[in-house]
């Protein structure tokens, strides 16, 4: 006979803890920064790409946030650390990437640049929750990043938020375009293949 006593609705949520509310907001306007970034695509209006670096901007600061209540509160989870990648997946690495095509990355080559960062950001991810406790030395707080946060594409996000600012973007981003075997290749997407790289390093970024 089955004992198991049947779980209530909506258990998982009172499962959550306050950090974890604080992610689903990062996850939430990162999301918000897609529906932006493709409404420029539908529209061509500029303000669209401004709406989705603000949302990017917002999503960053949850996701500072978020760390500080764990670590004032005392919750760090698994579970929290699983939410916070997936989190992160979406704001700083899937959205950045949709920002940069929308701006006028659109060649092959462009393309292939913005799926290995977000590969690059993926891995780094999966690494950190993989040696986050024995990048912890056995207590509760990471003492370095090995590669640079996935967080960091905020700074491109800032760079690609200017040149729309400066009408640079689409057919005038900056460093033009290069045609290499009938395909082409914007050299200003290499900044993506940059972050991305710093992300896999084994570089030691303190934690502060």
């Amino acid at each position: 006979m089955n004992t198991a006593r049947p779980r209530k609705p909506f258990s998982m949520i009172r499962e959550f803890h306050l950090a974890d509310w604080f992610t689903l907001g990062n996850a939430i306007c990162g999301t918000a920064a897609l529906f932006s970034t493709i409404s420029y695509v539908q529209t061509g209006n500029v303000e669209h790409i401004y709406f989705a670096g603000a949302l990017v901007l917002a999503a960053f600061i949850f996701d500072v946030v978020d760390g500080r209540v764990a670590r004032w509160r005392q919750t760090n989870s698994a579970m929290g650390r699983e939410l916070d990648s997936l989190a992160d997946v979406i704001s700083f690495g899937v959205t950045p990437a949709m920002i940069g095509y929308a701006c006028g990355m659109q060649g092959l080559y462009d393309r292939i640049i913005l799926g290995y960062f977000v590969a690059c950001g993926v891995s780094r991810l999966a690494r950190y929750n993989v040696t986050a406790e024995e990048l912890s030395g056995g207590t509760a707080k990471v003492k370095y990043f090995e590669g640079t946060p996935i967080p960091t594409s905020f700074l491109v996000v800032c760079i690609l938020t200017l040149a729309a600012f400066l009408g640079d973007i689409g057919e005038h981003l900056w460093l033009g375009e290069v045609r290499i075997a009938t395909h082409v290749i914007h050299p200003f997407a290499l900044i993506f293949g940059l972050s991305g790289s710093l992300m896999i390093s084994r570089f030691h970024i303190p934690k502060l």
